[in-house]
């Protein structure tokens, strides 16, 4: 289930460097002298790009980054947002390029730790003796050069940048593709974009999924530069089902999260054959192992799972989805696998990049069992995405002029923001909005651009910011709940339960019982504890219908544990009692099964 985070990604220390453009200074009144204001009607030529490097060399990057953006601004409210985006484009570099290596790391690490994703693959103490230099100390000349002249490169680069990426990390895997060959860095260029933003980290011990131990799938990256080089021979040799070059750093990052080793991607090559169109039968072509679940054996019994013997031992759903992921990865196919639960119990199927860079979702989901939106990990932050989320991004609107414009009215909202100018940013991300409806960061920012204003405001925005995405749940439910809270915050109870209830009910219709049971979660949590059962048994009857495991999962079983650690057994004997009334699982199946677990620890 995807979860939308209220805050839109800020260049880091951008307040500080637009501060300097406050305090004249010699070395200032130098750089302004070097770069002239002038340039900043047109786009950056590659000579002027010659001297913003010479500046940054001389001056400090940050005062040369803060300048920039100054000239960004003059070029956009002459409303030259081409030229305006590919000097805000410079001033990004710049601004990275002189921050500290050794506070970037700590930077990373705090970030990595609010998103819980710190685990032991990670050398803390290695990142701590990271030494307080430059980022730009990283990179060659040649390298600088060619990133800050590659407009399209850093386009793609600063959308898909997070807080959970190390940079100074990728910039050394950036650069050691580009230092063993230019020329074919350069021509893959997007491919070396999704290598340095997967692996900048080590994966977490839970991936690919967790039903396997780690002395028979030994979970580690190969290097980036091996992995550059077997998907280079893929693609030149026209072996693979797509042409990698066509494909952009946001997809391919889906590819290049290889867990299987290099001798087993070849063996895939050669013994998994299915052409783009009948990929989904790679999935079906590991024989299911019923035996197992009837005895309950979900995780990989042997102590090899290599995928031919995957294939010749059977597995579960999950090593099916497995096989096929690692089997299309080997054909230059990026893939997910999903993991979901449905009416009688949990399920993983797989998805992959199809022809006309389609995203068919749903390789081995099996329709009669309803299964909620899946869960998949994003190699590039290791969390949850969402395969909703994924099929918003797959409808390609991104990669159409209407978007790319709304891009730069996005980045300049921000700046905007940034700098305390709200009427500047409401009226740049209003443009972004009325270009691309479904930019969800765009309606975030002129939210953003309103905090403090009145309800009568406020409210209107989130009605229409919930409209335009209301094809997509889960953006559409922040924006409703957010309503419903403000709503609510004004005494407007009963149109705030209504909302809600229609949030739940048109999620219903669409499959996504999983709103539903958000909602349930949050009403059980405020409850108090003398009203914990009949709180229970309201959202039973509210949410728990067509929701099956997922509620079990959510909201019965950590209710259940809670009692029984207080030691209320009656109380515990009584959810169970009610929810296997109201679910009424199918005999034997992993919901019935569980139940009676329940059961027996509860007597």
């Amino acid at each position: 289930m995807l979860t939308v985070t209220p805050m839109v990604r800020f260049p880091a220390g951008l307040v500080a460097v637009l501060l300097l453009l406050l305090f004249a200074s010699a070395a200032r009144a130098d750089l302004i002298t070097a770069l002239p204001t002038d340039w900043f009607n047109r786009a950056p030529t590659p000579e002027r790009i010659k001297q913003v490097c010479a500046a940054g060399d001389s001056t400090g990057w940050q005062p040369v980054s803060a300048h920039l953006y100054q000239g960004s601004l003059q070029a956009y409210e002459l409303r030259q947002e081409a030229a305006a985006e590919q000097w805000y484009l410079l001033a990004r570099w710049c601004e990275i390029l002189g921050q500290s290596r050794h506070t970037l790391g700590q930077q990373w690490l705090a970030a990595l730790s609010k998103a819980g994703g710190i685990h032991a693959g990670i050398d803390q103490r290695a990142l701590h003796a990271w030494p307080d230099e430059p980022l730009a100390s990283l990179l060659n000349a040649e390298t600088l050069g060619w990133l800050l002249q590659n407009q399209a490169f850093s386009a793609v680069f600063f959308d898909l940048l997070a807080p959970t990426d190390c940079l100074p990390q990728a910039m050394t895997i950036l650069q050691t593709l580009r230092e063993a060959d230019p020329r074919r860095f350069e021509t893959y260029a997007q491919l070396a974009l999704a290598l340095a933003l997967v692996y900048d980290a080590p994966p977490p011990p839970y991936w690919p999924h967790a039903q396997v131990s780690a002395a028979a799938l030994p979970r580690r990256l190969p290097s980036p530069l091996e992995a550059f080089g077997f998907f280079v021979k893929l693609d030149q040799a026209g072996s693979g089902l797509h042409k990698l070059t066509t494909i952009s750093a946001g997809e391919l990052k889906f590819m290049v999260d290889l867990a299987a080793p290099f001798s087993e991607l070849v063996w895939a090559q050669k013994s998994v054959r299915f052409s783009l169109v009948d990929l989904v039968k790679s999935y079906d072509s590991v024989r299911y192992r019923t035996d197992r679940i009837e005895e309950r054996k979900y995780a990989w019994p042997g102590t090899s799972y290599a995928l031919d013997e995957i294939r010749s031992e059977g597995g579960i759903c999950v090593d099916q989805a497995y096989f096929a992921t690692q089997s299309g990865k080997a054909r230059g196919v990026p893939t997910l696998l999903f993991s979901g639960a449905g009416v009688d119990g949990r399920h993983a199927w797989f998805g992959y990049l199809g022809a006309g860079q389609k995203w068919i979702m749903d390789g081995g989901r099996y329709a009669d069992q309803r299964y909620v939106t899946g869960e998949a990990h994003d190699p590039q932050s290791w969390g949850q995405l969402s395969d909703h989320e994924l099929g918003f991004l797959s409808e390609g609107f991104r990669r159409l002029p209407p978007y790319r414009q709304s891009r730069q009215h996005q980045l300049f909202a921000e700046l905007y923001l940034r700098l305390g100018k709200k009427p500047a940013a409401a009226a740049a991300a209003r443009k972004a909005v009325q270009f691309e409806r479904r930019n969800f960061d765009g309606w975030q920012l002129l939210l953003a651009a309103h905090v403090g204003a009145l309800p009568a405001v406020r409210e209107p925005l989130l009605r229409e910011a919930a409209q335009a995405l209301q094809r997509y749940p889960d953006l559409n439910a922040w924006f409703v709940r957010e309503l419903a809270a403000s709503l609510r915050a004004r005494g407007e109870t009963s149109v705030a339960t209504f909302e809600e209830r229609n949030l739940v009910r048109r999620g219903e219709q669409g499959g996504r019982s999983d709103l539903g049971v958000d909602q349930a979660v949050a009403q059980l949590a405020a409850a108090k504890p003398e009203a914990r059962i009949s709180t229970y048994l309201l959202v039973l009857k509210k949410y728990g219908v067509g929701s099956g495991i997922d509620f079990y999962d959510r909201v019965t079983r950590p209710l259940v544990n809670q009692l029984v650690s207080e030691k209320k057994l009656g109380e515990a004997r009584q959810v169970v009692t009610q929810t296997r009334g109201a679910f009424n699982p199918t005999a034997a199946s992993q919901f019935d099964l569980e139940l009676k677990d329940l059961a027996a620890t509860v007597r």
